[in-house]
């Protein structure tokens, strides 16, 4: 799915296609993942600039907007970035506020269960809309790995720290998540450290060597009371 910005003509459609199918996908769910939604909702529509793809809004302004305390606007940002459903387009750093951008196409995606709650006529069109081929050549095409596992993204509603980051690897690499990132489990976390556990030996060493950067910036990005992650596995 390859999904263009509303901007230009037919542009105030795109967005109320957008807001409603957010909308009826939060009223088929529970209330946790309600709220959420809601909240997004209340982003875009108050703060989203649809012409530049950003987001640009202080956590303290969030809090106010949504009525909660600024460790409650960390911890749903966190669930919307491990969901894929938003991500950083500027880190925020010396009084400058982080810029986001939305991703429709992952939104949208997420959203085709509870399209034909609105009507018929709503999904047959963001249907046609969204599912045009996409041609996949040149150098910068993506061929996926045959026999590739493919393993569905993790549970990110309970809101659990490497729920969150395992989310967001997932919607970083799934054939990568899939191999080495899934079997990783939540061993403890102690002070700063969050200590994972490998099936093996092999597997952490290559989890070391590979992506524990990558764990990190993702564990740090959550805004939580980690910096540093480590990776045990069983002995004997």
């Amino acid at each position: 799915m390859a999904v263009t910005h509303p901007v230009g003509r037919n542009a105030a459609s795109r967005k109320y296609d957008i807001l409603t199918a957010l909308g009826a996908l939060a009223l088929s769910q529970d209330k946790s993942a309600q709220r959420l939604t809601l909240r997004l909702m209340t982003l875009i529509t108050a703060r989203y600039n649809w012409r530049n793809d950003e987001l640009i809004v202080g956590r303290v302004e969030m809090a106010r907007l949504w009525c909660v305390d600024e460790r409650t606007v960390k911890r749903e940002m966190a669930k919307l970035k491990a969901m894929g459903w938003i991500e950083v387009k500027r880190a925020g750093a010396r009084g400058r506020i982080t810029t986001y951008r939305m991703m429709l196409d992952r939104i949208l995606d997420d959203t085709r269960v509870a399209w034909a709650n609105v009507g018929p006529d709503f999904e047959a069109r963001l249907s046609l809309e969204t599912d045009a081929p996409q041609p996949a050549t040149g150098q910068g095409a993506i061929v996926a790995f045959p026999g590739a596992k493919q393993v569905p993204a993790p549970d990110v509603s309970s809101g659990d720290p490497w729920a969150l980051v395992a989310g967001m690897l997932h919607g970083d690499d799934p054939q990568s998540y899939g191999a080495w990132i899934a079997p990783l489990t939540h061993h403890d976390t102690r002070g700063e450290v969050m200590m994972l556990m490998a099936p093996s030996r092999f597997h952490a060493s290559y989890v070391q060597t590979h992506l524990l950067r990558k764990i990190e910036r993702a564990v740090r990005s959550l805004d939580v009371d980690v910096s540093r992650v480590a990776v045990l596995f069983p002995e004997g």
